[in-house]
């Protein structure tokens, strides 16, 4: 299977649960020179940058998991940049995604959505 194609399903998959969570997905895949945001939703209260992790199993760790410090800096400056170019005084929030898809991309997958799942402490 196809990593990339995979990816993309899986972001398509997360952007459906969050509009039926009732958030609007404002940008996808926005990168910034110093790291991508795979997305960026909004509701009345809250800017959310969601991490997208995908995984056929836990044989190696949590999807989670595989969102290291590293990465999650990558993300946070990403999302400072975002930022300085979209002025917000909603709540600003780091989220990660997960999916569990054993048999790639098909009807059967689970989902756990991870609010807060990393600070951006200095917003």
């Amino acid at each position: 299977m196809n990593t990339l194609l995979l990816g993309k399903w899986g972001e398509a998959k997360a952007c459906e649960y969050l509009r039926k969570k009732h958030y609007k997905v404002i940008g996808a895949n926005y990168n910034s020179g110093f790291g991508e945001i795979d997305l960026i939703a909004e509701n009345k209260k809250v800017i959310v940058f969601v991490e997208v992790k995908l995984r056929k199993d836990e044989r190696f760790g949590s999807p989670g998991e595989f969102v290291t410090s590293q990465k999650q800096r990558k993300i946070i400056l990403a999302a400072k940049s975002w930022l300085a170019n979209n002025n917000t005084d909603k709540i600003i929030r780091f989220d990660i995604i997960e999916i569990y898809a054993p048999e790639g991309i098909s009807d059967n997958f689970t989902l756990n959505h991870i609010e807060n799942a990393f600070s951006g402490s200095e917003f």
